[in-house]
């Protein structure tokens, strides 16, 4: 067990570094369905975007499945740092080997196991965080661990892009499933410990038991103020991450005519713009009145929609490139009040297991974008202004999704409320 309060931050640092080699792992597949050597590879043509996009989404209905199901299990029976070496053991295993299928089914069943394997990620650091950190001071923890997901997109495409470009793409998934494996697990290994017992559910005897928890949990959350309203407005909100991440290197490099590295830096750029926003935006939170807090989400939703809208329709490809870093700035403005909007309206003893429904069914559904947005894109790609424009219209209309839920959420809280316990306000991520 770490005794020093200095050594709790390396388990911090650890957790911030597999939460951005799991952003790399997920990506990856976005840098491949540029590379006519791994399409054909698993018998696909340049112009089946519907199935290409079902790689993507595929990542993500496992990923949301086990990030609402399988989270609790992992807590109660593995605890975090076992759970933590298991998964990481799991996907760098299923990337290292993923060369090795020959089809395009076996492909999409591990990008599944993939996703299985990453859902309870943010629960166990969560985990982590609430052992070593008081309420008080869980904020910077918490902050730098969801800065790992824009580390992992803003190195990720160039880092891959670099892997395909210089050697195949076969090494692409050989080297990031080494680097879970001899990177990832040592990490936890050396710094990643807990208390003994852990702190939170108490542990199962039984699967019974992780049963009878898992039921707990949940029927918790649904007591939840507004759990449906912000169930939407997070699905919406993730829609835009996944369909942007999954397509812009494809947009960059097909609708824009930058070569393979130049897209892979130039799809780094929005996400360094997101890690600077996360930052803003919990300031901000911070110094706004609570009841004013949604219209973040509407400030936010429509910098993103008319910053993408911008995007597509702008002559200058570069001018287009900057559009697309200006909508993820303010899609990461709006990053922190989603914890924090679960936070204000959980009962402090649902707090958790309240947002974990949120973050799992909001990914479940936002996953689905990918799949969507190739399938507009292949629809419409022999249109006259259809195509990638068509298929990043989805992305505007996500938004508007978000600017709706966040007006009416302000319209319902926009007057001072009586004081009342509710949960601390600190920032905790997907």
């Amino acid at each position: 067990m770490q005794n020093g309060r200095s050594l709790r931050w390396a388990g911090v640092f650890t957790l911030l570094v597999i939460v951005a080699i799991s952003y790399v792992d997920r990506i990856n597949i976005s840098i491949l369905i540029t590379d006519p050597g791994f399409l054909a590879h698993v018998g696909l043509s340049p112009q089946d975007r519907t199935r290409q996009g079902l790689l993507a989404t595929a990542f993500m209905v496992g990923y949301g499945v086990s990030a609402f199901v399988f989270t609790p299990f992992c807590a109660a029976l593995f605890g975090v740092r076992r759970s933590l070496m298991y998964g990481l053991a799991l996907w760098g295993v299923v990337t290292f080997l993923s060369p090795l299928l020959h089809s395009y089914g076996l492909l999409l069943a591990s990008r599944i196991l993939l996703g299985v394997s990453e859902g309870p990620l943010f629960a166990l650091a969560a985990g982590y965080i609430k052992a070593h950190f008081d309420s008080r001071e869980n904020g910077k923890p918490n902050s730098l661990v969801n800065m790992g997901t824009g580390l992992g997109l803003a190195l990720g495409y160039p880092f891959v892009g670099f892997l395909v470009g210089s050697y195949d793409w076969e090494t692409s998934f050989h080297v990031l499933g080494l680097l879970n494996l001899a990177l990832g697990i040592p990490l936890v290994l050396a710094f990643v410990h807990m208390p003994q017992p852990e702190s939170g559910l108490p542990r199962p005897r039984s699967l019974a038991e992780a049963v009878e928890q898992v039921g707990k949990i949940v029927r918790g959350a649904l007591h939840t103020r507004y759990l449906l309203l912000v169930t939407v407005l997070t699905a919406a909100f993730l829609a835009y991450l996944w369909g942007s991440s999954n397509w812009l290197p494809a947009y960059l490099k097909e609708a824009r005519g930058f070569s393979l590295r130049e897209m892979g830096w130039l799809a780094a750029l929005p996400q360094y713009a997101t890690m600077l926003a996360v930052l803003l935006g919990g300031v901000l939170i911070d110094r706004v009145a609570r009841r004013h807090v949604p219209l973040v989400f509407v400030a936010g939703s429509l910098g993103v929609a008319a910053a993408v809208w911008l995007a597509v329709h702008v002559e200058d490809r570069y001018a287009a490139a900057y559009c697309l870093i200006a909508a993820n700035f303010f899609w990461g403005l709006m990053s922190p009040a989603i914890p924090s909007t679960v936070q204000h309206f959980a009962r402090p003893e649902h707090t958790a297991s309240a947002y974990g429904v949120v973050n799992g069914a909001g990914s479940l559904v936002a996953g689905f974008m990918p799949a969507l947005m190739g399938a507009v894109i292949g629809w419409t790609s022999g249109s006259q202004g259809g195509g990638f424009l068509a298929g990043f219209s989805l992305l505007v209309g996500s938004q508007l999704v978000v600017l709706a839920c966040g007006g009416l959420l302000w319209w319902h809280e926009r007057r001072p409320a009586a004081p009342r316990q509710s949960a601390p306000q600190h920032a905790v991520r997907r």
